[in-house]
């Protein structure tokens, strides 16, 4: 299979075959964890192997981090900004063969790693104009010559738990912000992706060191589920950030819940389009079908769910089959594919066992699935993006299967369609494509889409950095990237200033004595 630059971009990023998984920002632990080997979904070759992080080596990083937290707090927060767009610069100097490593080693596409790496420059970008607007509220105190406000203080260690399906942006969605926040960061990637973390961590350093930056700034931590365990355990940290699954998700919030810590979760997602008797149909279907098959159905914003008027479903049904037929699948670094491969083949397993579950709940094929073989296809994680016709309460329906099989439901009023929308545990991203301005408001309204992002004339994938990403219910709640985002990485202080002679007490009480 051809190679298509992925040995120079490894020698690039400063990967080895193998590599210490552990690092506190220059310094490169050695640890007694077990070696994490990554395998590359798109030819099934070993790529490098990390050396994992034990629980006695955790402790030395929390140490260090907290350590570290001392310092970086004290640097005046548009100077920590300035650090973030010395990163910004490094990435987009690395954005090349990073992107290549992430598609090489998660499996999304060529053009899809290097949006996720643009997404990182983008939030740097944010950031940098964010460390000059931490900014508090001034109230009018009801007691004379008093003052009040509010201010935010940095947080201390923010501990971060990513997922395999976005092994860079999202961990650099709270690094960015939390660095120019005053906090310290740990990373914990997901051990399907160990590698993209190292490539990182050594691009950070070059910034970090050439700028001081004191060690423990920028911590990683490679291995499996224990180490998140002991990350939501830890008091020293007190905010943790996990994206993943809903059952880690709630493992993770109960954990951190019971020492009174900070969880932000951003967990599963069953999302829908909408598409209205008054939709643009064109927009429609180039919509349902990146948002469906984009990084083979591995998003958490992936389009699950298609929600078709009545008077418009067989063409909708007709015109999707159509693009179907038309997807290349494939090697992923060849920008002539659509769609890649699934991350490994557990997930093909996954999969499988819902397209047997869609016929056994009786669902009908509109185009089949199944698992690709021969040449190109030798990792085994090769899969045909299936479309099915089903009813919204199916028990498959109702879950989120991280595969490109995308499920058709018909409806009748607007009202019956918002309400298949949000007739699902997840709540995360949804669309409605229509051009009439009525439906467009009542989704948008108190009574319509129940999650966290409502998009119009848009797929539910494809999220700003600019806006606040999370998700209700079962996502878990928590809000990353832009907006007000930062303030859950800093503690909130009212303070209260009395520059008169006297100590009037509030409410009008009195205490004489």
């Amino acid at each position: 299979m051809k190679n298509f630059g992925i040995s120079e971009a490894l020698s690039k990023l400063g990967l080895k075959k193998t590599n210490s998984g552990t690092s506190t920002g220059q310094k490169w632990l050695r640890t007694k964890g077990v070696a994490l080997s990554s395998f590359s979904p798109v030819d099934g070759k070993l790529i490098g192997k990390v050396q994992a992080t034990d629980e006695a080596t955790f402790e030395k990083v929390v140490k260090q981090s907290h350590q570290a937290f001392l310092e970086w707090r004290l640097v005046p927060a548009p100077k920590r900004g300035e650090v973030v767009r010395q990163v910004g610069l490094a990435l987009r100097k690395y954005k090349e063969p990073l992107g290549k490593l992430v598609s090489y080693e998660m499996g999304k596409s060529y053009q899809e790693g290097l949006g996720e790496v643009q997404e990182m420059i983008d939030i740097c970008d944010f950031a940098v104009g964010l460390s000059r607007q931490l900014q508090g509220l001034t109230m009018h105190s009801e007691r004379p010559k008093h003052r009040m406000y509010d201010q935010y203080h940095p947080l201390g260690v923010v501990g971060v738990i990513s997922a395999f399906n976005f092994p860079v942006a999202v961990w650099s969605w709270n690094a960015a912000l939390a660095w120019v926040c005053g906090d310290t960061i740990i990373w914990k990637p997901s051990e399907k992706t160990p590698l993209c973390s190292i490539a990182c961590q050594n691009i950070i350093n070059e910034v970090f060191k050439k700028n001081n930056v004191p060690e423990g700034v920028s911590c990683i931590v490679n291995g499996d589920y224990k180490i998140g365990q002991q990350m939501s355990a830890h008091e020293n940290i007190p905010l943790v950030s996990a994206t993943g699954s809903v059952r880690m998700g709630k493992a993770v919030g109960k954990t951190v819940a019971e020492r009174l810590g900070r969880a932000l979760l951003e967990l599963g997602g069953n999302n829908a389009i909408i598409i209205s008797e008054n939709a643009n149909l064109e927009m429609s279907i180039r919509g349902a079908l990146f948002g469906a098959v984009g990084t083979a159905g591995q998003r958490c914003t992936t389009t699950r769910r298609l929600i078709i008027h009545e008077s418009l479903y067989d063409e909708v049904k007709t015109q999707l089959k159509k693009a179907y037929g038309q997807l290349n699948i494939g090697n992923p670094l060849d920008e002539q594919n659509h769609v890649g491969p699934l991350i490994d083949t557990l997930a093909v397993k996954s999969y499988r066992n819902a397209l047997k579950k869609v016929k056994e709940e009786g669902g009908s094929f509109v185009v089949n699935g199944g698992v690709l073989k021969g040449k190109g296809y030798e990792s085994g994680c090769y899969v045909k993006p299936a479309i099915a016709e089903v009813k919204n309460s199916f028990e498959i329906v109702q879950q989120e299967t991280f595969a490109p099989i995308l499920y058709l439901i018909k409806y009748k009023t607007l009202e019956e369609a918002i309400a298949l929308q949000n007739g699902v545990k997840q709540g995360l991203s949804s669309a409605i494509m229509t051009t009439r301005m009525q439906e467009m408001e009542q989704f948008l309204s108190h009574a319509g889409s129940d999650c966290g992002i409502a998009n119009v004339n848009i797929g539910t994938s494809g999220a700003e950095i600019g806006g606040a990403f999370g998700g209700e219910k079962e996502t878990g709640g928590g809000r990353e990237s832009g907006s007000d985002a930062w303030k859950v990485y800093m503690r909130r202080q009212t303070n209260t200033i009395n520059y008169g002679d006297n100590l009037p007490l509030a409410q009008g009480i009195k205490f004489e004595i």
